[in-house]
């Protein structure tokens, strides 16, 4: 996985996204607006995670299993809240949490990269 580029790409959908919530959403209610704003923020940090491990993988042979679990909840987090935001069902929700455990994951996991063997 070219880390740097993904996360570039995904960098640059997050901000469109972020401006799609900002200006096209119109009168959505808070609550629907606070999940488009929390899913474009989360989307934001992950694709800085993923540049993250692209300019590591530049320095070293790095593993690219952090960027493909921060291309997950990118997916499942912040996908899950955008369609719902959208009008999509709520129960997709239950899969919010999966993709912010996977967040997690790849950020622990990017951690211990930095750190070193």
């Amino acid at each position: 996985m070219n880390a740097l580029a993904a996360g570039a790409f995904t960098l640059a959908l997050g901000i469109a996204f972020g401006a799609f919530g900002a200006h096209a959403l119109g009168e959505i209610g808070p609550e629907r607006k606070g999940w488009w704003q929390t899913a474009t923020l989360y989307h934001l940090i992950a694709a800085f995670g993923l540049m993250v491990l692209g300019l590591l993988q530049r320095q070293r042979a790095t593993a690219s299993g952090p960027g493909w679990l921060l291309l997950a909840g990118v997916i499942l987090f912040s996908g899950s809240l955008y369609v719902m935001t959208l009008g999509g069902p709520r129960g997709l929700g239950a899969v919010t949490p999966l993709g912010g455990l996977c967040l997690i994951g790849a950020f622990v996991w990017l951690g211990v990269l930095a750190l070193g063997r």
